[in-house]
């Protein structure tokens, strides 16, 4: 059993999810607290009076610290308070959630929700019982097409090209995922049962950099990522996109054709990142964190650096955001249990 395996299971089993010893010194030396039993009152116009807390469950370098660090200066501007973002890395971005989870409900701890994290993770994780579904949703802050990509010894350059060179490999063929249970890897697996499930397996990895840069080696033939991850390899020759899951070509990739265009209808896929608070936090903190939010998404250098690299600004109401957790939450359930993904 890995280090991170043994992590997962430590944080996931018995229901009511009591903090270790150790789990409680490394809450409290982190600046933590733990929630109380009644919601916080807050003083008329009190909010926020000291710096806010914006955790990102994955380690720098990332989407989700992309996108916590690009709306950071902006949310920053508009509450007149710091917005500090602090790495809580591991377990697929459990150990963010379940400190978030646990955070006093008083909208100085935000979580940036991570679409895997939220939506996949409880599917596929053996024995979670954190559920992320308890918080409660502020706002969209960015979304992201996913792009299949295949490596160019691949002859095919078309969906249904690559449809029929995979039909057509009698041993079937390897496709990497940057971890497994992911975002990725359930798309894969979704795809491939859309196209009659030819032989093919799947080769995690511990994050897309490394699986980038074996996939630029030629140890698996093609994969599935967010436009922002692909991008700059899919520029550069090293890998050709194939198609994207939007409704609509990716402005980074006015080339590659959608699903749709090629035939395979009904194959919308988007990742994305939003902010999330514990369940309890004040209406008027969710409001002015919403406000925030939407006013650093409409700076245009933030809306550019954005779509630059090939994501999507977000925006819009803790609702619409909430509704869009709630049903991808119920999609990829099906799609993990009709597939038996796990993350082990």
């Amino acid at each position: 059993m890995s280090k991170e395996r043994k992590t997962i299971v430590s944080i996931t089993k018995e229901g009511a999810l009591p903090l270790s010893r150790r789990g409680l010194l490394g809450a409290v030396g982190a600046g933590l607290t733990i929630p109380s039993l009644a919601m916080p009152a807050l003083a008329q116009g009190s909010w926020p009076s000291r710096p806010i807390t914006l955790i990102v469950g994955f380690p720098p370098g990332g989407q989700t610290d992309f996108a916590a660090r690009i709306i950071q200066n902006g949310m920053s501007a508009a509450l007149g308070q710091p917005v500090v973002v602090e790495n809580r890395g591991g377990a697929g971005g459990n150990i963010g959630t379940e400190a978030v989870l646990r955070a006093r409900p008083d909208g100085y701890t935000v979580l940036a929700a991570n679409s895997s994290s939220m939506a996949i993770n409880p599917h596929t994780f053996p024995g979670m019982t954190i559920n992320p579904l308890e918080l409660t949703s502020v706002g969209l802050a960015l979304q992201s097409s996913l792009v299949l990509c295949v490596h160019p010894s691949v002859p095919a350059k078309t969906l249904p090209e690559l449809v029929g060179w995979l039909k057509e490999q009698p041993k079937g063929v390897d496709y990497g995922t940057p971890a497994a249970g992911s975002m990725s890897h359930c798309a894969m697996e979704l795809f491939r049962s859309r196209i009659g499930k030819p032989a093919m397996q799947d080769v995690p990895y511990r994050g897309s950099g490394p699986a980038m840069q074996d996939f630029i080696a030629g140890r698996f033939s093609l994969m599935f990522d967010a436009a922002s991850v692909v991008a700059p390899y899919v520029k550069a020759g090293q890998v050709r996109g194939v198609l994207v899951t939007g409704r609509n070509r990716a402005p980074a990739f006015p080339d590659i054709p959608t699903a749709a265009e090629q035939g395979l209808e009904d194959f919308l896929i988007t990742s994305w990142i939003g902010l999330s608070v514990p369940k309890g936090t004040p209406a008027e903190a969710i409001t002015r964190l919403n406000a925030a939010l939407n006013a650093a998404l409409a700076d245009p250098s933030v809306r550019e650096r954005i779509t630059g690299q090939g994501d999507e600004p977000g925006g819009g109401t803790a609702e619409a955001f909430d509704a869009m957790v709630r049903r991808d939450h119920a999609r990829w359930g099906e799609v993990v249990r009709a597939n038996n993904i796990t993350a082990g």
